[in-house]
């Protein structure tokens, strides 16, 4: 029967190999640096404005996913990403670079998950044997887009979320016992509850985490206890608290195995207020701190859930409120089978 969002993957692709970048602040103060495949001593890679070094962030990510699983390019499939800036020209331009047919994807800093549930898609109709899904983020880049000039040198509160600069890729393909695979996702509805202010995007996210964690539950006959960690993904540490707290309100009263890439990111460092955001936060930690705990036997089955706030510059600007969107993915490591 089908159920509206609901989604489950027979077939159980496989996720091969993953690439991180980062830039070099979070070298410096990710709790994350040392998983990261590659981490830049400039925060525009070297090159002439931070939009290129964007496009290398994620450039740089897939062919090292690729690399990991002895794969050129030119055998893939599909190329499935996006990013926060105007129409996603670092990810287009990523593309072209590549040459891979491309579909980009928007669902906001929800990106990571939404790329990865349309790639098992492919792969569980047989429409693709290989596939790259990720997203990215470049600080720089997204913050004098829907912030201010980082001239400007405002004052943020202690809702606002640092946008972190990173990438992350991860080939899937068809099944093959002994590695990380998935078995179902939940697409998530958008959820608007009248927020406006954009230094707070964490408490717009919340409600739209909440609503997708119980779909999930209830459509794939779930418990919390099935998993060894659900992980949102950039929720910070605001919008964590009032997820937590939605998820005792909805009859789940432990939450000891919820994570957030965005409060950890930092290592709850106060310079970065509520923690880190961008589309490349929770790339950066589903695909390099969760998938090595997958791969080390540390987590048995997990719940990447993704969250986006689904606003623009525009939207902003004429007064709209914040539509919020997530997105939940499930992983299990497949053992290998002996006779």
């Amino acid at each position: 029967m089908v159920k509206r969002g609901v989604l489950t993957f027979q077939s159980k692709p496989s996720l091969y190999a993953t690439g991180v970048t980062a830039g070099p602040l979070e070298k410096k103060k990710s709790v994350f640096a040392q998983q990261f495949d590659k981490v830049y001593e400039d925060e525009r890679c070297d090159l002439p404005t931070n939009e290129d070094g964007h496009k290398q962030l994620m450039y740089d990510a897939v062919l090292i996913a690729l690399s990991k699983a002895k794969k050129q390019p030119e055998k893939i499939d599909f190329f499935l990403t996006g990013d926060l800036v105007n129409q996603m020209t670092p990810s287009n331009f990523t593309a072209q670079a590549l040459a891979i047919p491309y579909i980009g994807l928007f669902s906001a800093c929800a990106t990571s998950v939404s790329s990865m549930i349309t790639a098992a898609l492919l792969a569980d109709a047989k429409q693709a044997n290989w596939i790259i899904a990720g997203s990215s983020s470049q600080h720089n880049a997204i913050e004098r887009q829907f912030r201010y000039p980082l001239e400007y040198g405002s004052q943020k509160g202690a809702t606002a979320q640092w946008t972190v600069t990173a990438a992350g890729a991860v080939l899937i393909g068809q099944h093959k016992q002994g590695t990380p695979v998935i078995t179902c996702a939940t697409v998530g509805k958008v959820i608007d509850m009248g927020m406006t202010d954009p230094l707070n995007m964490g408490s717009a996210m919340a409600p739209a985490a909440s609503d997708t964690l119980m779909n999930h539950l209830t459509g794939h006959d779930r418990t919390i206890d099935d998993y060894d960690t659900i992980i949102t993904g950039d929720l910070g540490s605001n919008g964590f608290n009032i997820f937590k707290a939605l998820a005792n309100e909805n009859g789940l009263p432990h939450t000891k195995n919820f994570r957030d890439a965005g409060e950890e990111f930092y290592g709850n460092d106060p310079s970065f207020k509520a923690g880190a955001s961008g589309s490349g936060c929770s790339a950066a930690v589903f695909l390099s701190d969760v998938y090595q705990k997958l791969l080390t036997g540390e987590y048995k089955r997990v719940l990447l859930l993704a969250t986006g706030a689904l606003l623009s510059p525009l939207s902003f600007q004429q007064g709209d409120t914040i539509p919020c969107i997530a997105h939940a993915i499930e992983l299990s490591m497949d053992e290998v089978k002996t006779e």
